[in-house]
Protein backbone atom coordinates (compact mmCIF):
# COMPACT_ATOMS: atom_id res chain seq x y z
CA UNK A 1 0.00 0.00 0.00
CA UNK A 2 1.01 3.46 -0.84
CA UNK A 3 2.10 5.63 2.27
CA UNK A 4 -1.06 7.55 2.35
CA UNK A 5 -3.79 6.48 4.79
CA UNK A 6 -6.43 3.90 3.06
CA UNK A 7 -9.61 5.95 2.72
CA UNK A 8 -12.12 5.21 5.51
CA UNK A 9 -15.40 5.18 3.46
CA UNK A 10 -17.00 2.55 1.40
CA UNK A 11 -16.43 5.92 -1.85
CA UNK A 12 -13.33 6.02 -1.15
CA UNK A 13 -12.33 2.11 -0.69
CA UNK A 14 -13.83 1.87 -4.54
CA UNK A 15 -12.21 5.23 -5.93
CA UNK A 16 -8.52 3.75 -4.85
CA UNK A 17 -9.32 0.60 -6.10
CA UNK A 18 -10.93 2.31 -9.48
CA UNK A 19 -7.65 3.88 -9.85
CA UNK A 20 -5.41 0.17 -8.89
CA UNK A 21 -7.80 -1.73 -12.32
CA UNK A 22 -7.09 1.24 -14.50
CA UNK A 23 -3.41 1.54 -13.25
CA UNK A 24 -3.31 -2.50 -14.13
CA UNK A 25 -5.10 -2.01 -17.49
CA UNK A 26 -2.70 1.08 -18.40
CA UNK A 27 0.74 -0.22 -16.90
CA UNK A 28 0.12 -3.92 -18.57
CA UNK A 29 -0.96 -2.53 -21.90
CA UNK A 30 1.43 0.22 -22.59
CA UNK A 31 4.19 0.10 -19.95
CA UNK A 32 5.66 2.06 -17.43
CA UNK A 33 7.33 4.64 -19.33
CA UNK A 34 4.01 5.32 -22.01
CA UNK A 35 1.48 4.88 -19.11
CA UNK A 36 0.50 8.55 -17.81
CA UNK A 37 -1.50 9.45 -15.01
CA UNK A 38 -3.93 11.13 -16.74
CA UNK A 39 -5.01 7.89 -18.65
CA UNK A 40 -5.08 6.08 -15.40
CA UNK A 41 -7.64 8.50 -13.88
CA UNK A 42 -9.50 8.47 -17.11
CA UNK A 43 -9.99 5.32 -17.65
CA UNK A 44 -10.84 4.98 -13.84
CA UNK A 45 -13.61 7.73 -14.56
CA UNK A 46 -12.06 9.95 -11.59
CA UNK A 47 -10.25 13.89 -11.63
CA UNK A 48 -6.77 13.67 -12.10
CA UNK A 49 -6.23 15.86 -9.00
CA UNK A 50 -7.89 12.90 -6.91
CA UNK A 51 -5.31 10.43 -7.88
CA UNK A 52 -3.24 12.58 -5.45
CA UNK A 53 -5.24 11.48 -2.51
CA UNK A 54 -4.62 8.03 -2.84
CA UNK A 55 -0.87 7.76 -4.74
CA UNK A 56 2.10 10.33 -4.08
CA UNK A 57 2.32 9.54 -7.85
CA UNK A 58 2.61 6.52 -10.33
CA UNK A 59 6.48 4.90 -9.04
CA UNK A 60 4.01 4.36 -5.91
CA UNK A 61 1.09 3.00 -7.60
CA UNK A 62 3.08 0.57 -9.92
CA UNK A 63 4.74 -0.72 -6.99
CA UNK A 64 1.29 -1.28 -5.26
CA UNK A 65 0.34 -3.31 -8.22
CA UNK A 66 3.51 -5.78 -8.11
CA UNK A 67 3.07 -6.15 -3.88
CA UNK A 68 -0.32 -6.59 -4.82
CA UNK A 69 0.18 -9.71 -7.26
CA UNK A 70 2.79 -11.28 -4.82
CA UNK A 71 -0.39 -11.08 -2.52
CA UNK A 72 -2.63 -12.47 -4.87
CA UNK A 73 -0.89 -15.41 -6.53
CA UNK A 74 0.56 -16.76 -2.96
CA UNK A 75 -3.12 -16.40 -1.79
CA UNK A 76 -4.23 -18.59 -5.09
CA UNK A 77 -1.63 -20.94 -4.80
CA UNK A 78 -1.94 -21.36 -1.36
CA UNK A 79 -5.87 -22.25 -1.44
CA UNK A 80 -5.13 -24.83 -4.34
CA UNK A 81 -2.45 -26.50 -2.45
CA UNK A 82 -3.95 -26.86 0.90
CA UNK A 83 -6.14 -29.64 -0.87
CA UNK A 84 -2.81 -31.22 -1.92
CA UNK A 85 -1.73 -34.95 -0.29
CA UNK A 86 1.87 -34.34 -0.48
CA UNK A 87 4.46 -32.03 -2.17
CA UNK A 88 4.28 -32.98 -5.51
CA UNK A 89 0.35 -33.01 -5.52
CA UNK A 90 1.09 -29.41 -4.44
CA UNK A 91 3.84 -28.66 -7.02
CA UNK A 92 1.37 -29.60 -9.68
CA UNK A 93 -1.69 -27.87 -8.22
CA UNK A 94 0.62 -24.58 -7.42
CA UNK A 95 1.97 -24.69 -10.93
CA UNK A 96 -1.73 -24.92 -12.37
CA UNK A 97 -2.98 -22.03 -10.00
CA UNK A 98 -0.21 -20.01 -11.20
CA UNK A 99 -0.70 -20.22 -14.88
CA UNK A 100 -4.71 -19.56 -14.28
CA UNK A 101 -4.23 -16.57 -12.20
CA UNK A 102 -1.39 -15.18 -15.02
CA UNK A 103 -3.94 -15.72 -17.94
CA UNK A 104 -6.88 -14.36 -15.33
CA UNK A 105 -4.68 -11.08 -14.98
CA UNK A 106 -2.05 -11.01 -17.50
CA UNK A 107 -1.68 -7.30 -16.90
CA UNK A 108 -0.21 -7.57 -13.73
CA UNK A 109 1.88 -10.56 -14.90
CA UNK A 110 3.48 -7.83 -17.17
CA UNK A 111 3.89 -5.45 -14.74
CA UNK A 112 5.78 -7.70 -12.41
CA UNK A 113 8.35 -8.48 -15.20
CA UNK A 114 8.41 -4.70 -15.95
CA UNK A 115 9.35 -4.14 -12.65
CA UNK A 116 12.57 -5.17 -13.02
CA UNK A 117 13.79 -2.09 -14.48
CA UNK A 118 11.31 0.21 -13.31
CA UNK A 119 11.34 -0.91 -9.68
CA UNK A 120 14.16 -3.27 -9.18
CA UNK A 121 13.64 -3.67 -5.40
CA UNK A 122 10.04 -4.34 -5.38
CA UNK A 123 10.98 -6.92 -8.34
CA UNK A 124 13.52 -8.73 -5.95
CA UNK A 125 10.96 -8.73 -2.84
CA UNK A 126 8.46 -10.11 -4.76
CA UNK A 127 10.66 -13.37 -6.17
CA UNK A 128 12.08 -12.90 -2.57
CA UNK A 129 9.14 -13.73 -0.59
CA UNK A 130 8.22 -16.43 -3.09
CA UNK A 131 11.92 -17.92 -2.69
CA UNK A 132 11.59 -17.75 1.47
CA UNK A 133 8.01 -19.50 1.45
CA UNK A 134 8.92 -21.98 -0.79
CA UNK A 135 12.42 -23.39 0.46
CA UNK A 136 10.44 -23.84 3.96
CA UNK A 137 7.75 -25.61 2.23
CA UNK A 138 10.83 -27.95 0.50
CA UNK A 139 12.77 -28.70 3.54
CA UNK A 140 9.94 -30.03 5.30
CA UNK A 141 9.03 -32.25 2.66
CA UNK A 142 12.40 -33.70 2.29
CA UNK A 143 12.35 -33.87 5.75
CA UNK A 144 9.06 -36.28 5.29
CA UNK A 145 10.06 -37.87 2.53
CA UNK A 146 8.42 -36.73 -0.02
CA UNK A 147 10.97 -35.01 -2.32
CA UNK A 148 14.42 -36.38 -2.81
CA UNK A 149 17.55 -34.44 -0.54
CA UNK A 150 18.87 -31.46 -2.43
CA UNK A 151 19.41 -27.68 -1.60
CA UNK A 152 16.09 -26.44 -0.97
CA UNK A 153 16.95 -22.44 -1.63
CA UNK A 154 18.19 -23.72 -5.63
CA UNK A 155 15.31 -25.47 -5.69
CA UNK A 156 12.90 -23.14 -4.93
CA UNK A 157 14.03 -20.52 -7.38
CA UNK A 158 14.67 -23.64 -10.32
CA UNK A 159 10.83 -24.52 -9.73
CA UNK A 160 9.65 -20.68 -9.97
CA UNK A 161 11.78 -20.24 -13.11
CA UNK A 162 9.76 -23.14 -14.51
CA UNK A 163 6.34 -21.39 -13.71
CA UNK A 164 7.52 -17.72 -14.72
CA UNK A 165 8.74 -19.01 -17.86
CA UNK A 166 5.56 -21.39 -18.90
CA UNK A 167 3.21 -18.64 -17.51
CA UNK A 168 4.99 -15.84 -20.03
CA UNK A 169 5.77 -18.74 -22.68
CA UNK A 170 2.44 -20.30 -23.11
CA UNK A 171 0.06 -17.84 -21.48
CA UNK A 172 0.86 -14.35 -21.95
CA UNK A 173 2.40 -15.24 -25.52
CA UNK A 174 -0.57 -17.62 -26.52
CA UNK A 175 -3.77 -16.29 -27.65
CA UNK A 176 -5.75 -19.21 -26.88
CA UNK A 177 -3.49 -20.94 -24.09
CA UNK A 178 -3.71 -24.90 -23.20
CA UNK A 179 -3.21 -25.07 -19.60
CA UNK A 180 -3.92 -28.64 -18.82
CA UNK A 181 -0.97 -29.86 -21.74
CA UNK A 182 1.27 -27.08 -20.01
CA UNK A 183 0.68 -28.31 -16.85
CA UNK A 184 0.67 -31.86 -17.12
CA UNK A 185 4.29 -31.99 -19.45
CA UNK A 186 5.62 -29.16 -17.12
CA UNK A 187 4.77 -31.18 -13.81
CA UNK A 188 6.05 -34.09 -15.42
CA UNK A 189 9.32 -33.22 -15.56
CA UNK A 190 9.15 -31.59 -12.03
CA UNK A 191 7.96 -35.20 -10.28
CA UNK A 192 10.69 -37.00 -12.44
CA UNK A 193 13.11 -34.49 -11.02
CA UNK A 194 12.45 -34.21 -7.21
CA UNK A 195 10.64 -37.48 -6.59
CA UNK A 196 12.13 -39.43 -4.02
Amino acid sequence: MSKFARPKTKRGLARREAILRAAEEVFGTQGYAAASIAEITRRADTALGTFYIYFPGKEEVFRELVMEMGKLTRAGITEAVQRAGDRLDAERAGLEAFLRFVAARPSLYRIVEEARFVDPEAYRQYFAGFARAYEAQLIEAERAGEVSPGDAEVRAWALMGIAKTLGERFVIWDDAPDIDRVVTEGFAMIRDGIAP
